[in-house]
C-alpha cells in the first residue's frame, strides 16, 4: 500500500515535541508515518510510539513500514479515542501527542476516495471509510441544513445559492460524483466570482468536515489528548484551516488561563492556577523553501503547549 503524504513543519514540529529518547509519544493523525518516522528515529531503544489512524489505508501502510520494529504500536481509532488506545496498551501517561488535522495527501490524491472535485469519482469524503458518504448527505439534507453546513464549515458566503442549486438537481437525478457536484457549485456562483479560487472549494471543505464530524473530534480529542499527557508532556497541533486553528488557539489559551477573578478584586479566591503554558504563542507556518516543495503546506499551522 502506497500511502503518499509529505509531513508538513516537519523539523519544528519535532523541535516542539522535545522528544526524550526514552518518552512514549502518540502520533494521533499518523498516515503514511512521515512524522511518526522523524519521532522514531529520536527514541532509544526504551523509547515507544503509538500510531493511530482511523484510515485502513493508512492502517495498512503503517504496518508495512514500521513492519517488525518492536518500539511502535498501531491502532485503527479516531484520535478522539486516545484515553482508550492508551488504556489498552496499558500506557500510564504519554510525553507527546501530535494531531496533524484534516484531509492527508494520499486521501487527496486517490480520486476514488472522493476528496477532490478535481477527478471525476464518487462522491464519498469518508476518513474511516465506514457511515454515510457525502452522497447520501448532499441528497437527502434539507435546504435549512445544507445552508447550515455550507455556511458553518466551508465559510461560504453563496451557501443559499448552492443549496438551491443542489436541491434543483437532485430533484431530476442524484448526485453521485464529485465532478457533478462541482460543477452544480460552480453554477451556483456569480459569475465575477468564478476566477478567485475553485469555486467548489469550500462546499468540499464543509461536507468533509460535516461527513467525518471533524470539528467535534477535534475538540474531544483536544480534551483526550491533553489529559492523557504527563506534567511535563507536549501537544503538537497542526491545523489547515481557519476553524480548526480558532478552535486549538481557544483551548490552549484556556489551558493557560490562570486567576479569572475580576480585576478589582484585591487577591485571587477562585484558586484557579493555569494546567499548561505555551510553547510558541504565535503559530509557525511553512517557510519559502516548504512552500515551493510542497505547497499544500501553505495554510498549515502549528500550535504547541506543555502540561505543568
Amino acid at each position: 500500500m502506497e500511502f503518499s503524504h509529505r509531513p508538513v513543519l516537519f523539523d519544528k514540529t519535532l523541535e516542539f515535541l522535545d522528544i526524550k529518547p526514552d518518552g512514549i509519544y502518540l502520533d494521533g493523525t499518523a498516515g503514511g508515518g512521515g512524522h511518526s518516522a522523524g519521532i522514531l528515529e529520536k527514541l532509544g531503544e526504551s523509547g515507544r510510539l503509538i500510531c493511530v489512524d482511523q484510515d485502513p489505508d493508512a492502517i495498512e501502510a503503517l504496518n508495512e513500514r514500521f513492519s517488525g520494529e518492536n518500539r511502535v504500536s498501531i491502532v485503527r481509532a479516531n484520535f478522539s479515542e486516545i484515553p482508550s488506545v492508551i488504556e489498552e496498551l496499558d500506557i500510564k501517561g504519554l510525553d507527546g501527542v501530535l494531531m496533524d488535522i484534516g484531509v492527508s495527501s494520499h486521501q487527496l490524491d486517490c480520486a476514488e476516495r472522493g476528496f477532490s472535485y478535481h477527478n471525476e469519482a464518487p462522491l464519498d469524503m469518508r476518513m474511516s471509510q465506514s457511515g454515510p458518504t457525502a452522497a447520501d448527505y448532499v441528497n437527502t439534507l434539507s435546504f435549512s441544513e445544507l445552508v447550515r453546513i455550507l455556511a458553518l464549515y466551508g465559510e461560504e458566503k453563496f451557501a443559499k445559492n448552492i443549496a438551491r442549486a443542489i436541491e434543483r438537481e437532485r430533484a431530476k437525478n442524484p448526485i453521485e460524483t464529485t465532478v457533478q457536484l462541482a460543477e452544480i457549485v460552480k453554477s451556483a456562483y456569480p459569475a465575477a466570482k468564478r476566477h478567485d479560487k475553485h469555486p467548489a472549494r469550500k462546499t468540499f471543505q464543509a461536507l468533509r468536515i460535516f461527513v467525518n464530524g471533524e470539528l467535534d473530534r477535534l475538540s474531544e480529542g483536544l480534551d483526550n489528548a491533553f489529559s492523557s499527557l504527563k506534567t511535563g508532556g507536549r501537544l503538537a497541533v497542526i491545523t489547515f484551516h481557519s476553524l480548526e486553528d480558532r478552535t486549538v488557539k481557544q483551548r490552549m489559551a484556556k489551558w493557560c488561563e490562570g486567576c479569572i477573578c475580576p480585576k478589582d478584586f484585591p487577591i485571587c479566591v477562585c484558586g484557579r492556577r493555569p494546567t499548561a503554558r505555551l510553547v510558541n504563542r504565535k503559530p509557525v507556518q511553512a517557510d519559502g523553501a516548504e512552500l515551493e516543495e510542497n505547497p499544500r503546506s501553505r495554510s498549515a499551522k502549528l500550535r504547541c503547549c506543555e502540561k505543568l
